[in-house]
């Protein structure tokens, strides 16, 4: 549309690099957190299946005496003794559905709606379509094509959500708005891009400012990024020790009772 199918399979392709680096950068920082999540089932498994059962015969005198937690642990303990192999086989059969594509397709699409609700990663997906959006506007504005038709031609790089209020911020354009304005009322701004494309409306250069507001943007994502897998490994190391910590608690929780008991 722009006569500049050069300059867009060469955007196209930093873009896809871009992409493919974040996404071998999440890969490698998610080996060490599934490693620990897999070390920590199966120790969690092992307490469950061999140890708590043996302290629950070890119990059975004391009866109604138990804490009411541990009594809770020592009967979810039994019950895996007693029904292990229905239970490796309903595992099994798990597996065996979740290999299925379209359960991928209709898990990854319902894990994309839970993580929009999480305000935090809600907020960095938003921020991620704009960019994407931002980028491509600006590329067609330095093109030539104007604003309007050009809205109309990023509509597929969004979700349904944005896609609304992209339909909103066109009309509000048509009706004789600023494009700062539009794109302020209709929640498709940050507050950097907002304050840019201000300035790129009284400098006459959008185009080159949508393109400046995507860069920002793209090394804002990269930094968060690297502080999430960062900070994703020694939060999960910190959950699986408190699950394998309260378990042995509540294990030996009867023990200490008993030990204050007789003192």
């Amino acid at each position: 549309r722009t006569s500049g199918l050069g300059e867009a399979l060469v955007r196209y392709i930093a873009y896809a690099s871009q992409l493919e680096t974040l996404r071998g950068r999440l890969v490698s920082a998610a080996i060490y957190p599934a490693l620990l999540v897999a070390v920590g089932g199966l120790v969690i498994l092992f307490l469950m299946g061999y140890v708590v059962p043996r302290f629950s015969h070890i119990y059975e005198d004391m009866g109604g005496n138990l804490p009411l937690l541990s009594r809770l642990l020592l009967q979810w303990g039994l019950a895996v003794e007693r029904y292990w192999p229905l239970l490796l086989g309903l595992a099994a059969a798990l597996v065996m559905v979740a290999m299925q594509g379209s359960v991928r397709r209709m898990v990854a699409q319902r894990l994309v709606r839970l993580m929009w609700r999480i305000p935090a990663m809600g907020e960095r997906m938003r921020v991620f379509q704009l960019t994407r959006m931002y980028r491509t506007l600006g590329m067609l504005l330095l093109g030539g094509i104007a604003i309007v038709p050009a809205l109309d031609m990023v509509t597929g790089l969004l979700s349904a959500a944005l896609q609304t209020r992209l339909t909103n911020v066109t009309k509000s354009i048509r009706e004789g708005n600023t494009i700062s304005q539009a794109f302020e009322a209709g929640g498709l701004t940050t507050a950097v891009a907002l304050r840019m494309l201000r300035v790129g409306e009284r400098a006459g250069n959008m185009g080159e400012m949508m393109e400046r507001i995507a860069a920002f943007h793209d090394e804002e994502m990269a930094r968060w990024a690297e502080w999430a897998t960062r900070l994703f490994g020694p939060l999960l190391m910190l959950l699986m020790g408190l699950l394998i910590g309260v378990i042995v608690v509540l294990m030996y929780l009867p023990i200490f009772q008993l030990t204050e008991s007789i003192r």
